[in-house]
């Protein structure tokens, strides 16, 4: 008897063959309605495939992170989060104790400092409707307004922040150069070397957020950075030279003792990386951020437990941006047995879904 008269049939069909790979899960289908909860939704994403059932699935790993006092977590924060007005979402979770360290844009830390003191970002369009794209910039340049997308900032509010840092915070940190310089602290005890920490900087911008929010009863809270400081949570920004926050350091630089020392940092975040018992990393977008979560492991001697990345970014170009955490785990940067899962979609839409997610799990 051949092979096909053993599968075949006797009511003209064939039979099932023998599947390895296969297993008897049927996709179900979503059910939305009104009155459902955040987590009662993307519990009906679990049931559904490909995008929903990643979202799914990463609420599950972030849970899991958040929800084990053992898990140290790393959060890298990239793209234009807070002009889109995600900033209360990582703030929240930075004072409930769910980021032990964030590394993060200087634009991020820049914004994040204009609506500590009373700046505001507005709703525009990324469109020209009656015009070419070009002339609805040309016009917008000559009313002083800078687009991010669909969101717009008037300019005067980069001066607000100039006038923020010079007053409230470089005065502090150059004076503790000038001090460092004095006690023979710096390189060769040369005073032109002075220098402190990306991480002391963002300390500082933080406290002076949090300090001026309350004096002038700003209607916004004081943010990110702020709540870093007042907790205690080391904000990590290796890229900061490039944005208006790095720009803003270097022209104070060129009148006075104050630097920055951009290996400083690296210390404190390995050692971090180093004596975690087990680590959980949260990548929203990619760029620098990403790489300097991931790349904390390569110097510890274990490697990520729990990884989640909410990107855009495909992979096939090679960058860093788009490579996927599998790719991660071949240098060591994840642990074999990691749970990982990334979700490609605009991470606005998925950041707070997966934040609202976890926290109803947990509780």
């Amino acid at each position: 008897m051949t092979d096909d008269e053993q599968d075949a049939d006797p009511h003209g069909g064939h039979h099932a063959p023998h599947r390895e790979e296969f297993s008897h899960d049927p996709v179900g289908h979503a059910d939305a309605r009104a009155g459902m909860s955040v987590g009662g939704l993307i519990e009906e994403y679990g049931h559904a495939g490909i995008g929903a059932n990643a979202l799914d699935e990463a609420v599950d790993v972030y849970a899991e992170m958040l929800g084990d006092d053992d898990v140290t977590n790393f959060f890298g924060l990239a793209g234009a989060m807070v002009p889109a007005g995600m900033r209360r979402v990582v703030a929240d979770l930075i004072r409930d104790g769910h980021v032990d360290a964030l590394v993060t844009t200087g634009a991020n830390l820049t914004h994040d400092a204009i609506e500590a003191i009373g700046g505001k970002h507005h709703h525009g369009r990324e469109h020209a409707e009656d015009r070419t794209l070009r002339e609805h910039d040309e016009t917008l340049r000559d009313e002083e307004v800078d687009r991010i997308y669909n969101v717009y900032l008037p300019q005067e509010h980069f001066a607000l922040f100039e006038d923020h840092l010079r007053s409230e915070v470089f005065p502090v940190l150059e004076e503790e150069c000038e001090a460092r310089s004095a006690s023979g602290e710096s390189s060769g005890g040369n005073r032109e070397t002075a220098t402190v920490s990306i991480a002391r900087f963002t300390e500082e911008l933080g406290r002076a957020n949090s300090e001026v929010n309350e004096q002038e009863g700003i209607e916004e809270g004081p943010g990110i950075a702020a709540a870093a400081y007042e907790n205690d949570v080391p904000i990590h920004c290796p890229a900061v030279q490039d944005s208006v926050l790095g720009l803003q350091a270097w022209m104070y630089n060129q009148t006075s003792d104050f630097s920055l020392d951009a290996l400083a940092d690296m210390s404190d975040l390995n050692d971090l990386a180093f004596h975690a018992e087990k680590a959980g990393a949260m990548v929203v977008g990619g760029g620098v951020p990403k790489n300097y979560v991931l790349q904390t492991m390569l110097v510890a001697p274990k490697s990520y437990d729990y990884a989640v990345q909410l990107t855009m970014d495909p992979p096939q170009t090679g960058g860093l941006s788009g490579a996927t955490l599998e790719e991660a785990r071949s240098w060591g940067k994840l642990e074999k047995a990691a749970r990982n899962v990334s979700v490609y979609a605009d991470a606005t839409i998925t950041l707070p879904l997966v934040v609202a997610g976890a926290r109803d799990r947990i509780e």
